[in-house]
């Protein structure tokens, strides 16, 4: 069984279908890369995933529970289900540490010495174990966007949904991010991500979607797709990306 099957998702705001009628089921262990222009639905696809949209029409099932738009049902599935988004949302006045023990605590009701001990297991693993009591304006924005992903971490999820994570980032502060992803995939770490970054989709991800005009437009292999796109709309979307 998939961990995560979304069959037929359809999603409009207004009169505006921005899905319409996606299917995509993600394993275990895939790390998929979501591709495409801006507006052809791929943030929204992964709110979906994650609750924070609620869909129209279609059903999203993540390790065999049907998404229900409920508080109980969406409280588990975001603790089944991580995101990270382009900004960072750290507390200013928390250190780092605390931005991480802080949803174990209110969430999970984890003790706190239990937090902190995740907290620094995980900031660990992103390479700033050494700035736990580090504030976020003391730190460099790829700095901050690893400890939004040791704040997901900390919450043991089962997958991670990163929408555009290094989009937000200066040039030289992008590496440290996704040298920081690419371990979580090797590591087994299930991973659906919305990406502008061609280069790391082709190295890493085991599958590219391309998304245009809400539909999945082509999907594959990394080799497939960026080597034999199929569509004039994929042809298009790669060449304008190498312009870039």
């Amino acid at each position: 069984m998939s961990l995560i099957a979304i069959t037929e998702v359809k999603k409009r705001f207004g009169d505006v279908e921005v899905l319409k009628g996606i299917n995509l089921d993600v394993e275990r262990g895939e790390v998929i890369a979501i591709i495409g222009k801006s507006g052809s639905g791929k943030s929204t696809l992964l709110r979906c995933v994650n609750g924070l949209e609620m869909i129209d029409d279609g059903s999203i099932m993540v390790a065999g529970a049907q998404l229900i738009p409920d508080e109980l049902h969406l409280k588990a599935l975001r603790l089944k289900v991580g995101m990270i988004f382009q900004q960072f949302n750290l507390f200013p006045h928390l250190s780092a540490g605390r931005n991480v023990m802080l949803s174990q605590m209110v969430v999970k009701k984890t003790p706190a010495a239990e937090a902190e001990a995740m907290a620094r297991r995980m900031l660990d693993r992103v390479g700033l174990s050494h700035k736990f009591d580090a504030f976020p304006d003391q730190l460099s924005g790829g700095q901050q966007q690893r400890v939004a992903i040791a704040r997901a971490l900390a919450m043991q999820p089962m997958a991670l949904l990163c929408d555009e994570i290094t989009s937000a980032l200066d040039p030289e502060l992008v590496n440290e991010v996704l040298a920081v992803v690419k371990e979580l995939a090797a590591d087994g770490m299930t991973l659906m991500m919305v990406t502008h970054e061609m280069r790391f989709a082709r190295e890493v991800c085991d599958r590219v979607v391309f998304m245009h005009q809400g539909r999945v437009h082509e999907i594959g292999p990394p080799e497939e797709v960026f080597g034999s796109p199929r569509t004039p709309e994929l042809q298009q979307f790669l060449g304008a990306q190498l312009v870039a």
